[in-house]
């Protein structure tokens, strides 16, 4: 029996003629492994298309989440904005003054974005859970009630409330006081940063490496052309608009971490060391929607002209209790650009490191293409986001 502290999910991925993921340039992205050039999608890239994805294994479609939202206008635009068109009438009569507002808003910004809060330019994007920006609202709320015509001693009460929180433990968490998923799902899966408040800093349960193709880069500059409908014969004959874009194809490798302590202990607020003793449910659930995610969803730019939608060839799940590790090496020396050489290279470089450091731990697989995995019993996409699922419940495999 093992404990699966760990998921370890590798995928292999492909894609044709398409742009998945662009740098500032507008070329597709990039890098350099093994002395050749390869194709990339960045984690980044990928964790936005897992977190949106509208499908029946949504994220956000499982019982007991809660959303997030990530601005850099959460303070304007969520929590003061509600109080300016339809809030500014005191229980008492007393109308709330736009000075008033604007102070509140102003320390708001300070005390949530930083130093550099009062200019749009100067927040980063900051990552709040509902129930964060429901608790902010409440506050700014309660001030503006309190000094509704006194804009210097509102902004003051609103200044010491986020001084007041300065110190370790009080932060966003401290606020809420115990509140469930306070970052939301997205923020106990992926993490997040707050610079204003390492505090409320939350570690990543979910750790996805950037993806690249297993071979050199396949790209070509694509030339294209528009007619004009309306153009009359008796004008120039030649286009409206020319133009050319990078088209990409390849075959990725992708490698995501579950760690399923810092999973349950940020989804239920207990320790990570505890997690065999917590409610194991809705992390379940969201390795078992996260599985189906990855196999499914697609990223890409230029959806209108690629149409890049691709299921994975291929899926391997390690549940174990070691140091994670990737299979990345199998790739080192580029491999045809054919699934089945893929396929033996990661074979190849699974039996090496078995070899060297023992079969630690349980694996299933999915292949579209056949074959073998060593030690690994082979299972359809369903079947295998339930067995992935099952070990967090059962707590090992």
């Amino acid at each position: 029996m093992t404990t699966p502290r760990f998921l370890q999910i590798h995928s292999l991925h492909s894609y044709p003629a398409a742009l998945l993921n662009r740098d500032d340039s507008g070329l597709a992205k990039r890098l350099t492994f093994g002395g050749a050039v390869r194709t990339r999608i960045s984690s980044q890239c990928l964790k936005r298309h897992w977190r949106t994805a509208q499908d029946d294994f949504a994220i956000h479609g499982i019982a007991g989440s809660t959303a997030a939202i990530r601005s850099r206008n959460i303070v304007e635009r969520k929590v003061m904005e509600p109080l300016r068109n339809g809030g500014r009438i005191t229980p008492d009569g007393d109308e709330i003054t736009a000075e008033v507002l604007a102070a509140v808003e102003s320390a708001f910004n300070i005390g949530v974005y930083g130093s550099s809060g009062n200019t749009e330019r100067g927040r980063q994007p900051l990552l709040l859970g509902e129930p964060e920006v429901k608790h902010l609202h409440q506050r700014a709320a309660a001030i503006c009630v309190e000094y509704p015509t006194d804009a210097k001693a509102a902004g003051d009460a609103a200044t010491a409330l986020f001084n007041a929180r300065r110190g370790e433990g009080n932060n966003f968490r401290a606020m809420l006081d115990g509140c469930r998923l306070p970052a939301g799902l997205e923020g106990a899966l992926f993490g997040r940063m707050v610079t204003s408040d390492p505090g409320a800093n939350i570690e990543a349960a979910i750790h996805v490496s950037h993806a690249f193709t297993v071979h050199r880069e396949e790209s070509e500059s694509d030339y294209f052309s528009v007619v004009d409908d309306l153009q009359r014969d008796d004008e120039d004959a030649g286009a409206a608009h020319i133009g050319d874009t990078e088209l990409t194809a390849g075959l990725f490798y992708g490698y995501v971490v579950v760690d399923v302590p810092g999973l349950v202990s940020n989804l239920e607020g207990c320790n990570a060391a505890d997690w065999l003793d917590a409610d194991r449910e809705l992390a379940a659930k969201v390795v078992e929607h996260l599985t189906h995610l990855i196999a499914t969803v697609s990223p890409g730019a230029k959806l209108g002209s690629t149409a890049p939608y691709g299921r994975a060839r291929f899926m391997l799940i390690e549940a174990g209790s070691s140091q994670p590790y990737s299979l990345a090496d199998a790739f080192r020396k580029p491999a045809p650009a054919q699934i089945d050489a893929a396929l033996e290279a990661l074979k190849t470089e699974m039996e090496g490191q078995d070899a060297c450091y023992g079969v630690k731990g349980v694996r299933r697989f999915m292949s579209m293409n056949g074959g073998d995995i060593p030690h690994a019993e082979r299972l359809s996409c369903d079947d295998l986001a339930t067995w992935a699922a099952e070990a967090i419940r059962n707590g090992t495999v």
